[in-house]
């Protein structure tokens, strides 16, 4: 009762919030926009999300559309300004210009991803301007998917800070099974849209819907959509070598970087079946470490153990050198061959990071700034599963487990486990490891199956098929994580179906706001 006062309370003042005192608007839109970083690792508090989007809903009802246009602005540079802003330490580390130019380019990409949000409340006033059920449970929800759909896809996407992986352990956590990420934003939206109905029109029918959604969990716990595999339980160690990124650069210090690897390696070969090191964990092209991978190899096979590693890979491809972010596979049964190896090449680049876009525009201007313009090459979209001794991994690189529909369709029912090779040393103590992580557990929760999350400084973990993190090692030390595995079995109903429920459910919106008019 007391929060409905409040509630009450707050949307009476927004609303009469003179013509003239937009600025008060906009501070308490990019309050509320902050606020959602709150419901991200490693804060996880799961009702940000609700108070965030309820925030945005709130403040574009009865305005201009110059008013809404400022208040969707500005909240998505609250969201994105306090939940990227770890992107600074990234550029800063890589591209080796000014410092006035990096907080440029990050506030660029922040002006970037607030137009999203902009868009949303433009086409939502535009399509429903009054207070009104039809605005707040059906049309804005839809809408939101739609301008969500479009950040994660244009310009190759960038589909971080959605609010589903907010509820990784929240009560819509046994949705993602079935619904995945974005149906939870969805149902995330709609949950908002019907607090700001029930606090508005007083609509105890509202208030109803809310906490049936909110309880839905209790009856999705009891499905089990997947099958533990005990018999096949295997023993993994996770290696973390804790190597700054400014010794991966420095080609000196290669030999330590490979002794510190095959020294915490050493204890386990011939004790545990798998080992895995992270992303590029041996920093040099694999063309140069053919003497040291086939020493290592002989030494892996004596003693039946297989290694699973990130290394840089050149190959010739029209007529130049592409460098690929690669896995390979190594070991027993399994012997090291350039030519032959099972590998996996990382299909979706990093842009600034992997590859820069609008790259021959670019050039023209390097005589004025230090912009370094790698040739990386990218592997196929749709790339088998690794095969390791008796187990298949399915696997990606970094940023790559972000993208959800690409995970999704390289998954395969006879995958065990999902293996996700990742180096966030570039952004220091930062949230983003954390971020990253959480959408990692979300994966592992859409389509059933254990994540072996190996990072060069943290956050290296090992996750079981309901998204939770059993054991983990903390960051910025060097160790092995060892662990016993558990394979299963099963579709969930997302693996099945992937998001065409999400998208149907749009599209019924959409038409019954057409209707409506009508």
């Amino acid at each position: 009762m007391h929060l409905y006062l409040i509630g009450k309370r707050f949307i009476h003042y927004v609303m009469n919030i003179g013509y003239h005192q937009q600025w008060v608007r906009l501070l308490l839109s990019l309050t509320s926009g902050a606020m959602g970083t709150l419901s991200f690792s490693p804060y996880n508090i799961w009702p940000a999300a609700l108070i965030s989007l309820f925030g945005l809903q709130i403040l574009t009802l009865s305005r201009t559309i110059y008013q809404v246009s400022g208040i969707g602005f500005i909240w998505g540079v609250g969201l994105f300004g306090s939940g990227i802003s770890w992107v600074y330490t990234s550029i800063a580390s890589f591209s080796g210009m000014p410092c006035l130019i990096n907080m440029l380019l990050v506030l660029f990409f922040i002006f970037y991803l607030s137009f999203y949000p902009l868009l949303f409340t433009i086409i939502l006033n535009f399509l429903c301007m009054e207070v009104c059920f039809l605005r707040c449970v059906i049309v804005a929800p839809a809408l939101w998917q739609i301008t969500e759909f479009l950040r994660g896809s244009i310009l190759t996407g960038f589909p971080w800070l959605q609010f589903g992986y907010s509820q990784v352990d929240g009560p819509l956590k046994f949705l993602a099974p079935v619904i995945g990420v974005e149906g939870i934003t969805f149902t995330l939206m709609i949950i908002t849209g019907l607090i700001v109905h029930a606090v508005f029109k007083r609509n105890v029918i509202s208030v109803l819907a809310i906490t049936l959604l909110l309880l839905i969990h209790w009856p999705l716990r009891m499905f089990y959509w997947f099958k533990p595999l005990s018999q096949r339980a295997v023993n993994v160690a996770l290696v973390q070598g804790n190597i700054a990124p400014s010794l991966k650069r420095d080609t000196k210090q290669l030999n330590h970087i490979l002794n510190t690897y095959t020294q915490l390696s050493d204890p386990y070969i011939g004790k545990v079946p798998i080992i895995i090191w992270p992303e590029s964990a041996i920093p040099d092209l694999e063309g140069n470490q053919q003497s040291f991978l086939s020493t290592f190899d002989h030494k892996l096979q004596m003693s039946d153990t297989i290694v699973v590693t990130g290394i840089l890979d050149a190959r010739l491809k029209e007529d130049s050198y592409h460098i690929y972010n690669s896995i390979i596979v190594f070991g027993a049964h399994q012997p090291y061959n350039y030519f032959r190896s099972s590998r996996y090449q990382k299909n979706h680049l990093v842009p600034f990071g992997e590859y820069i876009p609008l790259e021959h525009f670019l050039r023209l201007f390097r005589s004025f700034v230090n912009f370094p313009i790698p040739i990386s090459g990218h592997g196929s979209y749709i790339q088998p599963l690794l095969r390791v001794g008796n187990y298949n991994l399915s696997p990606s690189i970094c940023y790559e487990v972000v993208l959800r529909q690409k995970i999704y369709d390289n998954f395969r029912s006879e995958s065990d486990f999902f293996i996700i090779l990742s180096n966030d040393a570039w952004f220091g103590q930062s949230i983003a490891p954390w971020q990253h992580i959480q959408m990692a557990q979300m994966r592992s929760l859409e389509l059933g199956r254990p994540s072996l999350y190996s990072s060069n400084n943290g956050v290296t973990a090992i996750i079981d098929a309901n998204g939770t993190i059993i054991r983990m090692i903390p960051q910025f030390v060097s160790g092995v994580l060892v662990e016993k595995v558990i394979p299963t079995t099963g579709l969930t109903p997302y693996s099945r179906f992937g998001n065409w429920s999400v998208w149907v459910i749009t599209l019924y919106f959409l038409m019954f706001r057409l209707f409506y008019v009508f």
